[in-house]
């Protein structure tokens, strides 16, 4: 799509991760307190792992299994944000801006209220947009299925990118 100010491309992420004992729970690298944590081979961010894959979309690059397989030690506990930055300097290096984030994140437990700001401070902070710019919302599954029965948390996500 051409508008005046160049091309825009559109992206969808998504991405989930059973919850584990022992596990720090990370959304939009903000540490949540709660008694379980994600499981994954990085610190397991599903918010950020789901922009991180809209982003990619948004150019056609593949997901973020391809650019950071958990079969790489070299990523191990990695930090998303980290992962998150990668992305950005890929899009910039394509020649491409983040305009905006929209997001979502299922989960039952616990309540994200309090945490929402941090998540997109740290977003729009790795991505170089204004706070504003990056939406995020969170929403219960009503106890329907795996999320419903609290066995995981999952995200989705929209981004707009745009030529320089």
């Amino acid at each position: 799509m051409k508008g005046d100010d160049g091309m825009f491309k559109v992206g969808i992420g998504y991405d989930s991760h059973r919850l584990a004992k022992g596990r720090k729970l990370i959304l939009g690298g903000v540490e949540i307190s709660h008694d379980w944590g994600l499981a994954g081979h990085s610190d397991a961010d599903v918010l950020t792992h789901a922009v991180c894959d809209a982003l990619l979309g948004a150019l056609g690059k593949g997901d973020i299994g391809k650019h950071f397989p958990d079969t790489d030690e070299q990523y191990r506990g990695i930090a998303s944000l980290e992962l998150l930055k990668q992305v950005n300097n890929l899009i910039r290096g394509e020649g491409f801006d983040v305009v905006n984030v929209d997001a979502v994140i299922i989960a039952e437990k616990p309540k994200l209220t309090d945490y929402r700001q941090d998540m997109q401070s740290n977003m729009a902070s790795e991505l170089g947009i204004e706070k504003e710019a990056v939406n995020i919302k969170a929403t219960t599954n009503e106890g329907l299925g795996a999320i419903g029965r609290e066995e995981g948390i999952a995200a989705q996500a929209v981004v707009l990118i745009s030529k320089k």
